[in-house]
């Protein structure tokens, strides 16, 4: 089915069509003698698409990640179902957008025990299941019901070493292996000392010409470069154990680069991010794909790929029919667009408020579309007095970029970038990505593109209907009245708008 085809499709002939789809690629995986994989999963915090050398950055160094793609597939468009933390990891464990996760899709929540995780059901099925440092969070398991246990498994501090140790010889493995780089702070120049030419550096559209920001940059590229020495190591150990072959190696990130306009935003460099995936035994080497793939899909792909029972409630579909495939570029037709979005990063919002921006959006291979809720508030915090400590902005992390923007707005030829990162945007935004790939030209206004801008606001409400999403089929208010679990005080009153 071409795209032109798909976009004339009727709500119920996209619902249709996408279960049909759900229950194909998650259906059960004959394993046949093989024994069943091992699973290692690789996430950095905050690192974002195209940041590293497969999509053509010219200054970053991510050789593990090269040759993970180079020995599996490579996914062009790779997008998380929300560009913050705690929803993000929550969706990519439970196979569930965060909308559908109650307070879970708010940044420091909690997660419902009741709802599976991958890793648990594993567990369940006989895998040896571990994590290391950052998994699920930030936030507080406890008043989701979560005591003895996590959603990621056991915790083992000393490492992935540590963790293969304690595995007994029987048993696959299922490890999460989470950074805390690049996550800030970031030690100002670390990149450049380094040996980094930050004037080779490129900046995105709503960066104005700065070495500042350049070197700010590089100072993130800094942190992840220590991410990928940290998956070389794991993948060499895989390696001198004899248990590379058998092991789904994943290496990703959580959303984009703290820096404004990225980060808790639904431009590419927010939701889009690096993904790479080898399986030796099975999966065909140095294959670039094109289909859109979503984090909830990876929960059921790794349950199929282990001949594991895949709950109902996860919506994702699995990976492992693309993965298995021999081909090039676009695989399955259906997988031509991606949902995302956001509700409450951090309570930015004009103090006591802890209300959040919330927001959906869709993305093809032409178009970004994206729903704003409530045009009224700010995209990335008040300028002033905000709930939350950090103030100015809050939902932006603080930084030299940032600092920069707001020291020099006064600045006739920075004041257009200052705007594209905090000022208030419409209910609408819509933008053709081979003329605009950085999401800078919002032509939702533009009477020439009103055919597109309703036929995409019409594809992403079909899907926010069938995902059962309750900023579309009632009840949304919710989400901004749901508790900030920080260890610091914050009003949890009812939120204003």
């Amino acid at each position: 089915m071409n795209r032109r085809n798909f976009l004339k499709l009727s709500g119920s002939s996209l619902a249709l069509l996408a279960m049909q789809s759900c229950a194909k690629s998650n259906s059960v995986y004959d394993l046949g003698d093989s024994p069943r994989p091992n699973i290692l999963f690789c996430i950095a915090d905050d690192w974002g698409w195209p940041h590293a050398q497969s999509y053509g950055d010219p200054v970053v160094n991510t050789d593990t990640f090269d040759q993970i793609a180079k020995q599996g597939v490579l996914f062009e468009h790779a997008y998380v179902s929300s560009p913050s933390c705690t929803p993000c990891r929550g969706a990519l464990l439970t196979g569930q957008y965060h909308w559908r996760l109650k307070e879970n899709a708010n940044l420091w929540s909690t997660l419902d025990v009741n709802i599976p995780t991958y890793p648990l059901l594993l567990e369940k099925s006989g895998y040896h299941v571990g994590y290391w440092r950052k998994s699920w969070g930030p936030g507080n398991l406890q008043p989701g019901g979560y005591t003895d246990t996590h959603p990621a498994g056991t915790n083992y501090p000393k490492g992935f070493q540590q963790f293969l140790e304690a595995k007994p010889a029987s048993k696959p493995f299922c490890f999460w292996l989470g950074s805390s780089d690049p996550h800030r702070a970031y030690k100002k120049g670390s990149g450049k000392d380094s040996g980094m030419d930050i004037s080779k550096v490129p900046l995105p559209a709503f960066y104005p010409d700065s070495d500042e920001i350049r070197s700010d940059i590089a100072d993130y590229y800094w942190e992840v470069q220590r991410f990928n020495r940290d998956c070389g190591d794991a993948i060499k150990l895989l390696k001198e154990t004899g248990q590379l072959e058998n092991t789904i190696v994943v290496m990703t990130g959580d959303h984009g680069m703290p820096f404004p306009r990225c980060k808790g935003n639904l431009y590419d460099m927010g939701v889009r991010v690096p993904m790479a995936i080898q399986w030796p035994a099975k999966v065909k080497p140095n294959r670039r794909v094109d289909d859109f793939m979503s984090f909830v899909d990876l929960a059921p792909t790794f349950l199929q790929a282990a001949g594991a029972k895949i709950p109902a409630q996860m919506v994702g579909r699995s990976l492992l029919p693309t993965l298995l495939s021999k081909k090039q570029g676009m695989v399955d037709p259906a997988r031509a667009n991606v949902i995302f979005g956001r509700e409450r990063h951090t309570p930015a919002q004009k103090s006591p408020s802890i209300a959040g921006y919330p927001s959906r959006g869709i993305r093809t291979k032409k178009y970004l579309y994206i729903r704003n809720f409530a045009p009224n508030r700010w995209p990335a915090g008040v300028p002033e007095g905000a709930t939350h400590p950090m103030n100015n902005f809050s939902d932006c992390d603080n930084g030299p970029t940032k600092k920069y923007l707001m020291d020099n707005n006064s600045d006739p030829k920075v004041k257009p970038y200052y705007d594209l990162c905090f000022a208030k945007r419409p209910a609408e935004e819509l933008y053709e990505i081979a003329t605009d790939p950085d999401n800078i030209k919002n032509l939702a206004a533009n009477p020439k593109f009103a055919g597109i801008k309703s036929k995409m606001s019409k594809m992403l409400t079909d899907q926010l209907t069938q995902t059962a999403d309750p900023r579309i089929i009632g009840g949304g208010e919710i989400f901004d009245q749901y508790p900030y679990r920080a260890g610091y005080k914050i009003n949890n009153a009812k939120a204003k708008p």
